[in-house]
């Protein structure tokens, strides 16, 4: 090949790569990226929360956002990251120790080694439990770990750090991280958690977004009814205020009556003895 041929060959554009004939549709898509994630995502959940109920409805309204904003989570370059990241979001919320199903505690597991191990990492605080789960049960780097947190690079190793030394203190046998990720990934199997069906969490998607729709309209509805209503009983013109009244000269203003003087004690005094001992009848004078 002549350098004339070489030159026009780096100009020539690149060779577009083959698409599939038959495209998969968006629910085929969204239903193997349910397959692929979601069997492990309720075990790494449950670690991360030690509630199994908590878990399955973790994965399942993540799934559920996941489903409404399909388009954006396929061109998401993790669409499994998205998706975690959501369902660890929920799992953490603060709120669900206010609702009543999740007030006490579930049964621990029936080995003894287990119990050990989850009740220390729910002893951790939260962002150091996703930490430490994201990088020694997940597998993922320092980087990736620092971004799903939304953390600094340095930040995450501190957590990592000192979540890992919690962790030995206590089960001084897992020491090595080798070992601690094995042994979280026997924890999460050991649990027979099953997540729903993905035709399930479509139709619970799309019903949930109904709900909200309908919900916003007849908010809309009745915020504009009550704006058509003020504005049909609001005054249409400027009344100004009563002003206060004035003192009329030569009227001696209110007061209010305060003790009598002697001469008017003497008065009423005098009154009271004749009504008592006087005519019990007055008759006109010259009758």
């Amino acid at each position: 090949m002549t350098a004339r041929q070489r030159s026009e060959d780096q100009h020539l554009p690149p060779t577009p790569e083959p698409r599939p004939e038959h495209p998969l549709t968006p629910a085929q898509a969204f239903d193997a990226l349910y397959a692929f994630c979601a069997p492990a995502l309720v075990r790494q959940t449950y670690l991360l929360t030690g509630r199994r109920e908590l878990a399955r409805e973790s994965v399942e309204r993540a799934f559920q956002v996941a489903w409404q904003r399909w388009p954006e989570v396929a061109r998401d370059r993790d669409p499994a990251g998205w998706v975690r990241a959501t369902a660890y979001d929920f799992a953490l919320s603060p709120w669900h120790r206010f609702r009543p199903r999740y007030r006490h505690p579930e049964p621990p597991p029936s080995d003894a080694s287990d119990r050990a191990l989850l009740d220390v990492l729910l002893k951790l605080p939260p962002p150091q439990r996703r930490t430490l789960l994201l990088y020694d049960g997940v597998g993922l780097d320092l980087p990736e770990t620092a971004a799903e947190t939304e953390a600094t690079t340095p930040a995450a190793a501190n957590r990592l750090l000192h979540a890992r030394a919690s962790v030995a203190d206590r089960l001084p046998g897992l020491s090595d991280p080798a070992e601690l990720h094995e042994r979280l990934a026997e924890l999460a199997s050991t649990e027979r958690l099953r997540a729903p069906k993905p035709a399930t969490v479509r139709d619970g998607s799309e019903r949930r977004a109904r709900f909200w729709t309908r919900a916003a309209i007849a908010f809309t509805v009745a915020l504009i009814g009550t704006t058509a209503l003020t504005l049909r009983t609001a005054p249409t013109q400027y009344e100004p205020p009563v002003p206060p009244g004035a003192t009329v000269r030569g009227v001696p203003p209110r007061v209010a009556p305060g003790p009598l003087s002697e001469k008017e004690l003497k008065l009423r005094a005098k009154l009271r003895e004749e009504m008592q001992n006087g005519p019990e009848r007055l008759f006109p004078a010259g009758s």
